[in-house]
């Protein structure tokens, strides 16, 4: 019998090695073939507790989705920490044809010592992008002293875990209610999945606002001489007013059930004593109440553009397309990253954006289960007021930081932006009726009838025998067949992105190269080099379908290689890459030098629009 179980869990070891194995070629699979499905690749690193008791253990989740990354970071040596790897998980989502993939390695933290712990910021490479994680600390706080005559006798208790005894209004903080059942209770698994799916906030608190309550997977604990099973729930919580605040529990009665010992009962329905007897035991629970100090932000050094928001954040800014007209519209993305009130969090005016016509952002939120940690994003849209801007104005957000007690303010740079002028349209000309005739007020003399007919008239064919006038009637018709014509080719434009742009490259094009041989024969060489690379980058980016500003000549090794470009079109581009580079430092060239890289520029383009991509 023991061989056979050893052969069992031989089995069961192989077969939960193969899933995986299965999960991770299946995902590296379709992260290869169905790139354009994937959402953008993105990794946070998470935990599931910010606090623990010395003794306890919190989960870290390295969290990777719409991509593999090339190798799993390494976490670093910390003093006074124990890191186990616990292992790894991984799901595929497929929904409209949009493919979703999760792969999540967890590592179990265990603090020998009381104090905070820093996790450095991690860096992995997915997709051949570099991702960077926040941050993150764990606090271990030791043990409640147990008075001597309870160590380890107590059948339930709680206790609540406050991270900090100060804290600003407006910070988050993740508050948790403990509840201890000891081994031994009969039916202890029951009152954890109680508390497993409470629902609502478990604590009482005034002059807070409760946010969010997540529920932690159920642990063991020792507390003295005692064995316990532990259920945790998290409340996510801000202040909003200043001054010592309280934080208690509901009040919970608990049906125990406990083994009888020693002698057992006599019970009709067992007379044999066969089966176990319990005992109920009703015990009342709550927790010792926390007192915590809300303090009021600095009133002095505030920005100008602070909009109240408290926390620790990251800002990230994109924008496209960047190559428009006056009065088309531009999309600007802005993902604000961190811990702190996410729900809550809005932009701030920005004030140097007085040339663009701004229209209400619109937002979505990814974050954990307590609404405290994640990724904000934003999306704007912004319209060019005129010609003369060259560039999108930097977007600033600021706010106040609890831990470095003190105002911060983040800063993206401004995005270069190239504004053609609009085709201008003749306004609409208002006819307003003229005014009647003048009454004729003379009065018409009688004339004598004539007594003669004068010269006679030939009278000429009717109109609808006159081939001019036939020809007449056929110009509505063709007018009507015209506009139907004029309105197809218009919605078929307006519902083709690629084609609008395809047709807007090559209108770049054509300008861009006469402009280019007035540049050679005038000796400019620094504009016509940045002529020249702007072109390249509007016509790889339309092939690619990426956004101009994105293209650099990294894109021949990541995009053309790959997709089996011939050699004979890769060397040109890389000389005319490294002819725009070496042109910011090299002398100015003469005319001839300059206008011999035109014909060379076009044979490419020619070259490559032969090329499938």
């Amino acid at each position: 019998m023991p061989k056979k179980l050893q052969h069992i869990k031989l089995i069961e070891r192989l077969q939960s090695y193969l899933k995986l194995r299965l999960r991770v070629v299946v995902l590296a699979l379709l992260t290869a073939s169905t790139g354009r499905g994937l959402c953008a690749a993105t990794f946070t690193a998470s935990l599931d507790r910010d606090n623990v008791t010395l003794g306890e253990s919190a989960v870290l989740s390295l969290k990777f989705e719409g991509g593999q990354p090339r190798a799993m970071p390494t976490l670093p040596s910390i003093a006074n920490l124990q890191i186990d790897d616990q292992g790894s998980s991984s799901q595929i989502v497929i929904n409209n044809g949009q493919f979703s993939s999760t792969l999540t390695e967890n590592f179990v933290l265990t603090p020998r010592q009381p104090g905070d712990y820093t996790i450095p910021a991690l860096q992995a490479e997915v997709g051949g992008q570099v991702l960077t994680s926040l941050p993150l600390k764990l606090s271990a706080v030791k043990a409640a002293p147990v008075p001597p005559d309870k160590v380890g006798d107590q059948l339930a208790f709680m206790k609540l875990a406050v991270p900090k005894k100060e804290a600003y209004v407006g910070e988050i903080l993740a508050v948790e209610l403990q509840v201890y059942i000891r081994e031994g209770v009969a039916n202890a698994e029951n009152i954890l999945q109680y508390f497993g799916g409470f629902g609502g906030t478990p604590l009482k608190a005034e002059g807070f606002s409760i946010l969010k309550t997540a529920h932690v997977q159920p642990r063991r604990a020792r507390v003295g001489n005692g064995a316990y099973y532990v259920a945790t729930l998290i409340t996510s919580m801000s202040p909003v007013k200043t001054g010592p605040l309280s934080i208690s529990s509901i009040d919970v009665t608990l049906p125990l059930q406990m083994p009888v010992g020693g002698q057992r009962r006599r019970d009709p329905l067992d007379p044999f004593g066969m089966f176990q007897q319990y005992e109920e035991k009703r015990i009342a629970l709550t927790a010792e109440p926390e007192t915590l100090n809300a303090l009021a932000l600095p009133r002095d050094k505030v920005p100008s553009d602070f909009n109240g928001a408290v926390g620790n954040y990251s800002l990230t800014v994109t924008a496209g397309p960047t190559n428009v007209a006056m009065g088309d519209p531009i999309t600007v993305k802005i993902q604000i990253s961190g811990r702190g009130g996410l729900d809550s969090l809005t932009l701030p005016q920005q004030n140097v954006w007085n040339d663009f016509k701004v229209y209400p952002p619109t937002s979505k939120i990814d974050a954990d289960a307590l609404g405290v940690q994640g990724t904000k994003s934003f999306e704007q849209v912004v319209v060019p007021q005129s010609a003369d801007i060259k560039e999108l104005p930097p977007v600033k957000f600021s706010f106040f930081d609890p831990d470095q007690k003190d105002y911060r303010t983040l800063t993206q740079p401004a995005i270069p932006l190239l504004v053609r002028p609009a085709g201008s349209s003749p306004a609409p000309t208002i006819l307003s009726g003229a005014r009647g005739a003048q009454e004729n007020l003379a009065a018409q003399e009688i004339v004598h009838i004539k007594a003669r007919f004068g010269p006679v008239a030939e009278i000429s064919a009717p109109l609808v025998q006159q081939p001019w006038f036939l020809a007449l009637q056929a110009v509505p018709i063709f007018g009507l067949v015209s506009v139907a014509i004029w309105r197809r080719r218009t919605d078929q434009l307006a519902n083709n992105p690629r084609l609008r742009r395809q047709r807007q490259v090559a209108e770049i094009t054509r300008t861009g190269l006469k402009e280019l041989q007035h540049l050679a024969t005038d000796k400019k060489s620094d504009e016509f080099f940045a002529t020249l690379f702007r072109l390249m980058q509007e016509q790889l980016g339309e092939r690619l379908d990426l956004p101009a500003s994105s293209i650099t000549e990294a894109v021949i090794e990541e995009q053309l290689l790959p997709r089996g470009v011939p050699q004979c079109i890769i060397a040109p581009l890389h000389e005319l890459f490294q002819a725009c580079n070496l042109a910011r430092y090299a002398p100015v060239k003469t005319s001839q030098e300059l206008a011999a890289l035109i014909p060379k520029f076009e044979g490419t383009l020619r070259a490559l629009e032969g090329v499938k991509l």
